[in-house]
Formats: C-alpha cells, structure tokens, sequence
C-alpha cells in the first residue's frame, strides 16, 4: 500500500513537470509585438520616421563618441560621461528599433523567444544603466559649479572610471535579476504581447500564475532606478542654483547656467518620458504609454547628441572641423 501511494505521488509530481514543461515549450516558439496594430494607417508613417530618427540616433552619437576620443581637449569628466551616455543610446536603441521596423512592415509581427530574451536582457540593462547615469553626470555638474578649485582633485579619471563602472555594473545587476524572475513564468500559451518590445512590466501581464513576487521585485526596481535619481538630480541642482545665484557677475552666472542646461534639459525629457512605468497596470490610456514609449525609445536618443552639440561651443567647433 504505501508503494502504491508513492507510484502515486511520483505519477502526480512526472505529471506536474510535464505541465510546466508544456507551458514553457509553448512559450518558445515567440510572440507576436502587437505594437501599434491598433493604428494600420500610421504603420507606413510610422516606419519612414523611426527609420530617419534611428539613422540620425547613429550618425550623433557615433560622432559624440569619435570626438570625445579623438579630441584632446574633451578629456575631462564631462565628455567621458557623455561618450558613456551616446554609447549608451546607440546599443539601446539598436536593441529595439530594428525588431521594431521589421514588425511595421510585417504582418505577423512576430519574434522569436530567444530574441525576445535578448532584448528583455538588453534594453533592460542599458535603460538602467541611463538612469543612474545620469545621476552621476548630475553630480559631476555639481562639482564642476560648486567647487571649481578642487573640481580636477574630487574628480579624477580614477574615480570618473569607478563611478561610469557602478552605473553598468548596477544596470546589468537588475537586468540579470529582473529578466530571469520574469522569463521563469509560465505564459501558458500566451504569445500576444501589448506592447512593440519585450519588457518586465507587460511579460508580467501574460503570466498565468501569481506574480505578487514579480511585482514586488518591479517595485523595487521603479525605486531604485527611477524615484532615487528623480530625487538625488533636484536636490544637487538645488546647490547648483544656490551657488549660482551667488555668483555677482552677469557673464559668469550665464556661463555657469549654460554649463548645466544641457544635461537638465535632457533629464526633463528623459525622466519626463520614463515616468509611464509608475502608472498603473491597468491604466486606461495604455495606447498613449506605447507612444510615451515610443518616444523616450526613439526620440530621446537622437535628441541628446543635438542638444549637447548646440549648447557647447566647444563640440560646434569641433564638429565644424571634423
């Protein structure tokens, strides 16, 4: 007899591993991006404007990148950041935007479930890396207008290095996390994706199990990622602001204010964009968060070359020259 409950108990437990086998095994052969099926008549328009945004996106960030380092005169912190920052940008945007294009102009729309992954693990890192990146640069300003006469001391190469590190090293680390808690769902058969990529928040959404824990680890991500720099990045502008305010000539206050306007402006339009992950799941405008998306995706890489270029002289001129 208890022989036979344990044949039992083994049948049950064989029986179980198949199920969760099966509903993996239908999880790869892909899924299909929805994208923007909903909008058949923008989907022409929509390709022919992503398609002459990306080229722009590689042709202004390759160049911050080719002369940041083949021109002396911009080693300095600011421009290893930003090289960093147009580094960033050309790999996250090629991680999307051609999968992207390929659906716009296929039917199918679909994607296979290793490129799936690749590109969950993929944008997930480098748009983490963004963001504490960009609170890195935010502190770099502040040393530069705060405290000018020990600005090379404070932030030397060996430190720039340790700090670029962090930002990478801390985007990969909840890629790595975030990426393998969600891949390890099962999707049941679910192969319709809400969305033109393949993110945490909307693979969550196919899981047929409860993904309390998932959530969770979403949450904590959201926090560190985004509401820590959203608030780390107002308070070192409040001292650059302080400071400035301070400064008694006209020509140097306006100096001052020029040095940190590029990097604040492309935090309002990144953060600004960005903020979509903090509504709600079951937010009613979600056509209007694939367009928010669409744009920090797309646009914002291509804007930050342009508006880092037009406010330093000292890239236009270089620019002229190349």
């Amino acid at each position: 007899m208890p022989s036979f409950q344990l044949c039992l108990s083994i049948l049950e437990t064989t029986s179980q591993i198949g199920m969760v086998r099966s509903t993996n095994e239908s999880s790869l052969t892909g899924f299909i991006l929805l994208g923007f099926s909903d909008y058949p008549q923008l989907q022409k328009t929509l390709f022919i404007i992503i398609l002459i945004l990306y080229l722009l996106t590689i042709l202004g960030n390759t160049t911050i990148i080719l002369i940041s380092r083949l021109e002396s005169k911009l080693h300095m912190p600011m421009y290893y950041f930003l090289s960093h920052l147009s580094f960033l940008d050309l790999c996250f945007t090629s991680s999307v935007i051609p999968q992207l294009l390929v659906n716009l102009r296929d039917s199918m729309k679909m994607i296979t479930y290793g490129g799936c992954t690749v590109q969950l693990y993929v944008s997930l890192a480098l748009g983490s890396t963004e963001c504490v990146l960009l609170m890195v640069m935010s502190y770099n300003r502040y040393v530069a207008v705060c405290h000018p006469l020990r600005y090379t001391v404070l932030m030397h190469p060996h430190l720039c290095m340790i700090l670029a590190s962090m930002a990478w090293l801390s985007g990969v680390a909840t890629s790595l996390v975030q990426s393998s808690l969600t891949l390890q769902l099962p999707f049941c058969g679910h192969h319709q994706v809400d969305h033109f990529i393949c993110e945490v928040p909307v693979l969550i959404k196919l899981a047929c199990m409860d993904t309390t824990f998932n959530d969770i680890g979403l949450f904590v991500a959201i926090v560190l990622f985004l509401v820590v720099p959203v608030s780390f990045i107002p308070v070192s502008y409040g001292y650059i602001v302080q400071d400035i305010l301070m400064i008694k000539s006209a020509c140097g206050r306006q100096k001052a204010f020029g040095t940190c306007s590029s990097h604040l402006l492309v935090v309002i339009i990144f953060y600004g964009t960005i903020i979509i992950y903090l509504q709600p799941s079951k937010s009613k405008y979600k056509d209007q968060g694939k367009f928010v998306s669409l744009f920090y995706t797309v646009v914002t890489p291509m804007l930050n070359p342009l508006i880092y270029t037009l406010r330093k002289k000292s890239l236009k001129g270089l620019l002229r020259k190349f």
